[in-house]
């Protein structure tokens, strides 16, 4: 997969898998790696479905209606990704934490419904619920923040709370965490991630 990797203090150190939304690049969010953790490894993936030229990680069939079978396939391809990267540049497999926004939160989502292990843990800007109808992993050692608005128009708030649910059901600790800034990635939201992270550091190295 088309990707940029940038090696930070420690390769046995978090490694934060950043994830774009739709039409967006592997260097969209290098800035919000810089906030959340300047010494960690970035591994940042691009999304390889071209939505009438957007890059996206998984097909959809309408506004909000995702490709279920391509989702689970894409899935599992860059769970696969994940552990053939690891390999190529050494870093730890087992201490990858995605940082994801909109549809680039919505596939790190559905790593986590998929694969036990696929994350150490994961920060969900704007996500939806990835997949309905599954047996969850034991999702216990795998703490979630969730950054959500209460106006957002493409992820309505039902989504946020549902996904809440799903995932602290699967034993999660999950933070949600409240904007109202539509659909936008706001500064302050970034913070809040950047606080979560710091607070949970201990438990994500």
């Amino acid at each position: 997969m088309n990707h940029l990797f940038k090696e930070g203090s420690d390769l046995n150190n978090t490694t934060l898998l950043l994830l774009h939304g739709t039409g967006g690049t592997e260097r969209d969010l290098l800035p919000l790696a810089d906030v959340i953790d300047p010494e960690a490894n970035v591994l940042s993936v691009l999304g390889n479905i071209n939505e009438n030229g957007m890059a996206r990680y998984f097909k959809r069939l309408a506004a909000g209606v995702f490709d279920e079978e391509d989702l689970k396939f894409r899935t599992k391809e860059l769970n696969d990704y994940i552990d053939e990267a690891a390999k190529e540049y050494g870093f730890n497999r087992d201490k990858v934490v995605a940082v994801g926004y909109s549809n680039g939160a919505n596939i790190a989502g559905s790593l986590l419904f998929h694969f036990k292990d696929a994350l150490a843990g994961a920060i969900l800007h704007h996500p939806m619920v990835p997949l309905r109808g599954l047996n969850l992993p034991d999702l216990k050692d795998t703490p979630v923040f969730i950054g959500a608005g209460t106006n957002d128009p493409i992820c309505p708030p039902e989504e946020s709370t549902e996904l809440e649910t799903l995932l602290k059901g699967a034993g999660s600790d999950v933070t949600l965490h409240w904007e109202n800034h539509g659909h936008q990635l706001s500064s302050t939201e970034v913070q809040a991630a950047s606080k979560w992270y710091t607070a949970q550091k201990n438990r994500l190295n």
